[in-house]
């Protein structure tokens, strides 16, 4: 039996812009961004439309606005009828994928994400952490490269395990500068530093994960209606007390996105639906098995043409 599971992008994916087609065209896209504007307090909607692009790019900026729009594109799919047997998303993406399975609301995820960014951002001084995206390397010999660096007192940790070929990796400016370096001895055949604006997914957000803990205590949980393949884990999560443990470990742990997708082909899973802004999603799971069918929904013609197959 064929399954399909609902996936969500973090963060990477914004653009100025994104979402205004469904704005526009939908009432109640309309409403649920007023509803974002009225949680936060502040305008996000003309930040998401407008810009300017370095404001939305601030972490605690980008976050919120990728889950409206990753949520306003949900609703419009869920109008169309097609549902998931599984949801997932990418780091920040793990909240779209919670409201999407019914374990949060979305006024309450989009402030604990506006939250959770502020606590990112304020977590290590500007300057002293870094993240880089390692190209062509195998996972077991970056890890032991950066336990090795780690061990000479710069740490660095694996931090997004995206796809064969593709991790990124985070720690402090002295570690990622390290595995800039020596990246070519374990055989990478590229490392680029990422332009971010600290060390996500590393040991050093512990203090953004601690924040955060208490930050997630407020909101009402309930149980996941779908199953969530968390990121810390790459198994799938149903109740609400150990998911919500989960997302205070996710903020200093590797996001398993290659094992997550896996695990879910391996339950049955042959159609992924990306939704929100870009295609970021649908690159790396093409990459990890390009035998599935991979759909983006970022625009209303791109489910205008989903509705139509």
């Amino acid at each position: 039996m064929a399954k399909t599971a609902f996936v969500f992008p973090g963060q990477g994916a914004q653009a100025v812009g994104m979402g205004k087609d469904a704005y526009e065209a939908f009432a109640n896209v309309k409403e649920l961004f007023g509803q974002a504007d009225q949680a936060l307090g502040f305008d996000l909607t003309s930040l998401i439309f407008e810009g300017p692009e370095e404001s939305l790019k601030q972490t605690a900026n980008t976050q919120p606005a990728l889950l409206t729009v990753s949520v306003a594109y949900l609703k419009l799919l869920e109008g169309s009828g097609l549902k998931a047997d599984y949801v997932a998303g990418h780091s920040l993406g793990e909240y779209s994928a919670l409201v999407a399975a019914g374990v949060l609301s979305f006024e309450d995820a989009v402030r604990i994400v506006r939250a959770r960014g502020q606590y990112m951002e304020q977590a290590v001084p500007s300057g002293q952490g870094a993240m880089a995206a390692v190209l062509g390397a195998e996972r077991e010999a970056l890890a032991q490269l950066c336990e090795s660096i780690t061990a000479e007192g710069a740490a660095v940790e694996l931090a997004n395990v995206n796809c064969p070929g593709q991790i990124v990796v985070s720690g402090t400016a002295a570690g990622v500068q390290a595995v800039v370096e020596k990246g070519k001895e374990i055989g990478a055949k590229r490392v680029i530093p990422l332009e971010v604006s600290g060390p996500f997914h590393s040991s050093l957000m512990k203090p953004a994960a601690e924040r955060l803990a208490e930050t997630l205590e407020a909101p009402q949980w309930k149980d996941a209606e779908v199953p969530v393949v968390a990121n810390v884990t790459a198994k799938e999560v149903t109740e609400a007390s150990a998911i919500r443990g989960l997302l205070v470990e996710q903020v200093y742990s590797p996001v398993l996105w290659e094992d997550s997708v896996r695990y879910l082909i391996e339950q049955g899973v042959d159609t992924f639906v990306e939704i929100g802004s870009g295609t970021v999603l649908a690159g790396l799971i093409k990459k990890i098995d390009r035998n599935v069918r991979v759909i983006s929904v970022n625009s209303i013609s791109a489910l205008d043409a989903l509705q139509v197959q």
